[in-house]
């Protein structure tokens, strides 16, 4: 019997979030006897470069595609090519706007991750302090949720104030750039909230080559920032965990491929990393483990 082929669309390979996604397909794929092909555009996050990815994998016919879109809305007349070749469509990390172009979406609730990451951020600073937020890539709902996440919990702190808001593109040397035009422009900053780990990792390098010592936030948990929780570099960050999304989405694909049904929406728990809790954090992507799908599906 030939290995059932699983198309995996992310979005660059910059972002270490998208290299555990990758990962975590990979091990899901081989432990369950099937196989991957992974499409990402040369250029990050890159529109056309994804759109023409998406007509190269459906000229090759995958049992199934777990699918990251680079934009919110500008991919869905392409995804919707999957459905109208038959290819069923599993959707991860980044939600797509029309239900019917997928099977099942699996992620977690990006607005309750930034919610809780930047209450741990406020709290730290006594409710007393200017902040600015990295943005991610525009467009996506998981940028778009998580700034979201990141201002309405400040509203609860009369003290903590929005200074300003800038695109670290959920990538480091973007983050790196970002941050270092606060600094210029702004002269007091006591707290970052970063939509992803990569953006708070260029906010921290920016902020020590300035001599600032500034309280960070991120969103992911990838192992490098797992290390800044150890040097106290970072304060927190938020388990969205891409290997394990990843892995979860590829699982759901392949079972509904073998005739099992799958939820509509599988959301991973919701949990907050700091130096004192990060242990189960503290490894390489290769020995993280992946929730058993009786964990999710109950």
């Amino acid at each position: 019997m030939t290995a059932q082929m699983i198309a995996v669309f992310t979005k660059n390979r910059l972002n270490p979030a998208y290299e555990a996604a990758r990962i975590g397909a990979d091990r899901v794929a081989a432990r369950m006897g099937a196989r991957t092909v992974h499409y990402v555009p040369g250029r990050p996050d890159d529109i056309d470069q994804q759109r023409a990815l998406v007509e190269q994998a459906i000229a090759a016919r995958p049992d199934a595609a777990v699918f990251v879109p680079v934009h919110g809305v500008l991919m869905n007349d392409w995804v919707r090519r999957f459905r109208e070749a038959g290819i069923p469509l599993f959707n991860m990390i980044n939600r797509l706007d029309d239900a019917d172009d997928y099977v099942c979406f699996v992620g977690a609730d990006d607005l309750k991750l930034a919610s809780m990451a930047g209450r741990v951020l406020y709290e730290a600073m006594g409710g007393q302090s200017n902040v600015v937020i990295l943005e991610g890539t525009p467009g996506t709902i998981t940028s778009r949720e998580r700034s979201q996440g990141f201002r309405e919990t400040a509203k609860e702190y009369p003290g903590i104030r929005i200074v300003g808001a800038r695109e670290g593109l959920f990538l480091y040397e973007p983050g790196r750039r970002a941050m270092e035009a606060f600094i210029a422009e702004l002269p007091v900053i006591d707290g970052v909230a970063a939509t992803n780990d990569s953006t708070a990792l260029g906010a921290i390098d920016a902020l020590a080559a300035a001599g600032r010592r500034v309280q960070v936030v991120g969103v992911n948990a990838i192992p490098e920032a797992i290390a800044r929780l150890r040097d106290g570099s970072l304060l927190a960050t938020a388990d969205f965990d891409a290997m394990k999304i990843a892995a979860v989405a590829t699982e759901a694909a392949i079972r509904f491929l073998r005739g099992e049904s799958v939820p509509k929406q599988l959301l991973l728990p919701v949990q907050v990393i700091q130096r004192g809790n990060c242990e189960a954090h503290d490894r390489p992507l290769e020995q993280r483990t992946c929730p058993p799908w009786e964990a999710l599906v109950g």
